[in-house]
Parts: C-alpha cells; structure tokens; sequence
C-alpha cells in the first residue's frame, strides 16, 4: 500500500471516528497515530488530510449539499459522508493531485469500508462535482 493511500484511508477512519463523537483534539489524532501505526509519511500526508478537511468542512459540506440530491447530509452513510468530504477538499484544496486519481482512491476506500453501492455513490457524486467545476 502506498504512502498517500495509507495516509488517505487513515485521514478518513479519523473523520468517521470524530464523526461518531470520537477524537476532536491534536493529540487524538496523535494518539490515532500511534493506534494505527502510520509510517512518518503516511502521518504527515493523514494529518494534512484530516486537519485540512476539518478545517474546510463548512465549505465541503456545502458543496456535497448540492450535490446529493434526494439525501440529506446527516443520512449518508458516515463512511460515505467522511469518504466525500475529504475527497472533495483533495479536489478543493491539491490542485496537485490529478482528479481521477483523488475519484479513484475516494472509490476503492469506500469499496472497502462502506456498503455495496458505496462505491457507486462516491464515483456518482464525485463526477459530478467534477463536471460542475
């Protein structure tokens, strides 16, 4: 597994956990570190991830608003609400990182922690967050 995807499915256990009342705190996430036994690397691309989208998420969660129609935010799924939000600050915010790479990434994380049609919904709203910017 790569740095940036180990980085990226840990940025996104962290938002689930701080989404279900977990970690709020720095050294949460630091001891969610040490939990999940991250590489320097992997931490410093997690960290910037989680710090990043949490920081951003106003904005994010406006944005997925428009964009998941016949859903409310607080009904997705929390893997897939936490998958799209930090999805979409990669999509905002690292204009470095090639949009099909974030998409992808965004849909096998959600394949592999989410539900069967998670992956599906992700690739769904993505794109069309994609198209419209």
């Amino acid at each position: 597994m790569g740095v940036r995807h180990e980085g990226r499915e840990a940025a996104v256990q962290f938002l689930y956990q701080r989404d279900h009342g977990g970690a709020a705190s720095s050294s949460d996430l630091n001891d969610f570190y040490i939990f999940r036994g991250l590489s320097p690397a992997a931490r410093r691309f997690c960290q910037q991830l989680a710090e990043g989208t949490l920081h951003e998420v106003s904005t994010i969660d406006a944005l997925l608003k428009k964009n998941i129609h016949n859903y409310e935010l607080g009904r997705l799924a929390a893997v897939d609400r936490n998958v799209l939000r930090l999805a979409i600050y990669e999509m905002l915010f690292s204009p470095q990182t090639p949009r099909a790479v974030i998409i992808n990434e965004a849909i096998n994380i959600a394949k592999k922690y989410g539900t069967e049609e998670s992956g599906g919904f992700v690739n769904g709203v993505l794109d069309q967050i994609r198209k419209a910017s």
